[in-house]
């Protein structure tokens, strides 16, 4: 399967695997490099679908008159 086309927790999960297969002290230094070469690809992948994720929350909120709206959430204003 095409990185592009896993899901977050695909490739979080893949990504798992290459540290736990890198950690052992039997792999090649070419074997390393490849599997690096491919954890560094699912950490963009993942990085991607976090910052889509945070582009479609939404805050729900009460407008001056009582009424529920939907808006972008200001993770900015959130963090101060």
């Amino acid at each position: 399967m095409k990185i592009e086309k896993m899901s977050f927790e695909e490739s979080i999960t893949k990504l798992e695997e290459i540290v736990k297969e890198l950690e052992d002290e039997n792999i090649s230094l070419e074997e390393s490099m490849e599997k690096f070469g491919m954890g560094i690809k699912l950490s963009s992948n993942c990085l991607k679908k976090l910052n889509e994720a945070e582009g479609k929350i939404e805050e729900l909120t009460r407008s001056e008159d009582g009424k529920l709206v939907t808006g972008e959430l200001d993770l900015e204003k959130e963090n101060k």
